[in-house]
């Protein structure tokens, strides 16, 4: 896509493109942008770029009851 710009998680003015195709039963999801998410945090851009899986630790997260 000419003018698009991918999402890159390193970059401050990056915003995430919303989910156009959800396939949850694959485990992975494709973004406006071209991006594909996997549901192991994992992303393949547009470009051929590979952002591997960066898992976050729950010790820090608050828990609803």
């Amino acid at each position: 896509m000419p003018g698009a710009r991918a999402h890159a998680p390193s970059s401050a003015d990056a915003r995430p493109g919303h989910v156009v195709a959800a396939h949850p039963e694959q485990g992975w999801n494709l973004l406006c942008d071209g991006t594909i998410v996997f549901d192991d945090s994992g992303e393949l851009l547009p470009d051929g770029r590979v952002v591997d899986p960066h898992r976050v630790s729950t010790t820090g997260l608050a828990v609803a009851a």
